[in-house]
């Protein structure tokens, strides 16, 4: 007798069982399968798009994208003085920025401030690099799109310039050459560039036109010097399109209390003389040092034509505004009119309402005489004209923003 009973005790075999040659699959294995891939195809769907929501998703950068209506600007030097006043009157016009800085002189505090104000993605960046580094600057101008550069970033004290030239040739003219390769390289095609008055040396004739001849007398003047014949040459056999800005003495700072000057403790024995007040009059140092009194003058210091800051980064705007490919513009951005330094430092006196002490001493080297500005070209091309003229009043709004950080943008940074 057959015992089936124990035969279907036994389990059945989920296993396909082969017949004639064939297998069959199992349909709920196969099922089981094609579920799992259902949920894991889920899942990384859910993943990707929790990732595109993230604020932190690394998609590609608006900044190296052209956006029609948007223009790029790269500012180096744009944690500087000069520098970030231009980088925030661009940022209040729409414009998209890259600041790029290697901080030596600058400050990261100015950055952030501008990061606080405008905080919008796609507005401003910040790139730490040193301007020297040929690999690191070509790195930056391939992953951004730039429609234009104001060159802004160079040491800027003529006092330190007779003291160690090396590195002023350095730091203007090799670097200037530095962002004209790689705007060559990457079809960049419109500069601003930020000369100065230095240039021109000690003129025979006051007023100064751009057609006054260029001959400076320190190392600043001539690498500044240096760095326009490159980029004039440069421009001869391109399309760029360049402009040129040769200011006066720069003073002043943002009227609404946002930015100011803030240079480094070891640089104020070059810094600007309203540095050098404000130093004095805040007791940083006991007094101020003006040096040369026996210069041919109405009352034997040095004459100077002070720009404030807010027209100053106003005329680089216009300029941007009206540069064409092809052609250059050569500008002297001044008031028109000199003032002494005894004049100036009366004027700091008031603006302060402090009695300065004020010790006179030998000329420094690499200093001239008088030097004012002829702003005719540049109000008929540019329809500029400096409107903070007051001596006083520049300085009364630079003391504010002084008073309001004794030390800088420590606490900013």
């Amino acid at each position: 007798m057959l015992n089936f009973a124990r035969g279907r005790s036994q389990p059945r075999s989920t296993r396909s069982m082969p017949l004639s040659g064939m297998e069959y699959p199992d349909p709920k294995r196969k099922s089981n399968f094609v579920g799992k891939i259902l949920m894991a195809a889920t899942l990384t769907a859910l993943c990707i798009i929790m990732l595109k929501q993230s604020p932190n998703f690394n998609t590609r950068s608006r900044f190296s994208e052209h956006e029609e209506g948007v223009i790029h600007v790269l500012v180096t030097g744009g944690a500087g003085y000069i520098g970030s006043h231009a980088a925030l009157r661009l940022l209040k016009e729409s414009y998209r920025v890259t600041i790029v800085d290697n901080l030596s002189r600058g400050n990261m505090g100015a950055v952030k401030v501008l990061q606080k104000l405008f905080p919008e993605p796609g507005q401003l960046q910040f790139v730490y690099a040193d301007l020297g580094d040929l690999k690191a600057v070509n790195k930056i101008f391939s992953e951004n799109a730039f429609d234009a550069v104001m060159h802004f970033a160079a040491v800027a004290y003529v006092g330190e310039s007779t003291l160690d030239p090396l590195k002023y040739y350095h730091n203007i003219t090799s670097n200037t050459l530095v962002i004209l390769e790689s705007m060559a390289a990457h079809d960049v095609r419109t500069l601003m560039y930020s000369s100065t008055c230095a240039t021109y040396g000690e003129p025979e004739k006051m007023p100064i036109t751009e057609e006054t001849p260029q001959v400076p007398i320190n190392p600043y003047g001539k690498a500044k010097k240096m760095a326009e014949d490159i980029i004039l040459d440069y421009s001869k056999n391109s399309d760029m399109a360049v402009m040129i800005l040769r200011y006066f003495n720069v003073i002043g700072s943002d009227p609404e209390g946002r930015l100011g000057e803030a240079p480094r403790p070891e640089l104020r024995e070059h810094g600007r003389i309203s540095g050098a007040c404000f130093d004095a009059a805040r007791g940083v140092i006991p007094g101020l040092k003006v040096k040369g009194t026996d210069y041919k003058t109405h009352d034997g210091t040095c004459i100077r034509d002070y720009i404030d800051v807010t027209d100053l980064v106003d005329a680089h705007v216009k300029a941007l505004k009206k540069a064409k490919p092809g052609e250059v513009g050569i500008y002297n951005v001044g008031t028109g009119r000199g003032r002494s330094v005894k004049e100036f430092v009366e004027a700091c006196k008031k603006a302060t309402g402090v009695e300065i002490k004020v010790d006179y001493l030998a000329r420094r080297p690499g200093d001239y005489a008088e030097v004012f500005s002829d702003p005719t070209k540049i109000r008929h091309e540019l329809n500029w004209t400096a409107q903070f003229t007051d001596l006083q009043e520049s300085l009364q709004i630079a003391w504010r923003w002084q008073k309001a950080h004794r030390d800088g943008y420590a606490a900013a940074s």
